[in-house]
């Protein structure tokens, strides 16, 4: 038995518990607290962040120019794992030196670092997608892609809703339509800035801007790498879904395995 999957196996469970968790107090007054800070925020920093998520949701679902990775075959986990963690180091450095630069500009420059570091994070799943050998031509892998980044910034309550939807992803996304407007991006836009809008405030502070920009987004992109990882990896370790693709490896023998092993554990 392949020791690699029996330990991503271990911190896939430990992750999934951690999705699964319920809202705490302190998690809930935390989102009082955050719909007070927003009333408190100017109109056109609302109407810029609210513009750039809604043109970037557009983009994920029908921007063909991010559509240019082929999806990767025949590779172990292990070597999806490997070159996973290299593009996110290097997607890090680039929303580091993106923030640094964006947050010693001052407020009307400040203001480009949204719509830039979306980007960013986009380009970075679509990668991590073909990292893990599934095809972002299909409509269906756009919106879980999408459900990838709300798990990733959104509150806990939130969170727990869409993580039901991705643990039945297989049954789940035969029920997607294809029609933009069925997708909920005014909850997705509104989580987003609730998420990020105090950090990304401070990045506009003159003097603090370029080292708060630098260190938020290098702290966005590395949380949105590791569960993009732990999203994809548990499609690949699912028991009902095991990679046809990697056949030739030893997925398909250890998925066999899998119930085993945490039944002989418990």
């Amino acid at each position: 038995m392949n020791c690699y999957y029996y330990t991503k196996l271990q911190e896939l469970q430990n992750w999934k518990s951690k999705m699964r968790k319920k809202p705490s107090i302190i998690n809930k007054a935390s989102k009082a607290t955050q719909n007070k800070f927003n009333n408190m925020l100017p109109d056109n920093y609302h109407n810029i962040l609210t513009s750039a998520i809604k043109n970037m949701t557009k983009i994920v679902l029908f921007g063909s120019k991010y559509i240019t990775k082929q999806p990767m075959y025949n590779l172990s986990l292990e070597s999806r794992d490997l070159l996973a963690l290299e593009k996110i180091k290097n997607y890090k450095n680039t929303a580091m030196i993106e923030g640094a630069g964006t947050g010693a500009g001052g407020l009307l420059i400040g203001f480009t670092d949204l719509p830039l570091l979306l980007s960013i994070k986009i380009k970075l799943l679509y990668e991590l997608a073909s990292i893990y050998g599934f095809d972002i031509n299909d409509y269906r892998e756009r919106i879980y892609i999408l459900n990838i980044f709300q798990l990733a910034f959104s509150s806990q309550e939130h969170a727990n809703k869409v993580f039901n939807k991705m643990e039945i992803w297989d049954s789940y996304k035969n029920t997607l339509s294809n029609d933009i407007n069925d997708f909920d991006w005014k909850e997705f836009q509104q989580e987003y800035r609730d998420y990020i809008d105090l950090a990304k405030l401070l990045q506009l502070v003159p003097g603090i801007g370029a080292f708060v920009g630098a260190y938020v987004n290098n702290k966005l992109v590395d949380k949105l790498g590791e569960y993009a990882m732990y999203c994809y990896q548990m499609r690949i370790l699912d028991d009902n879904e095991i990679n046809i693709k990697d056949k030739n490896n030893d997925i398909g023998f250890f998925s066999k395995y899998k119930n085993f092993v945490f039944n002989k554990n418990k």
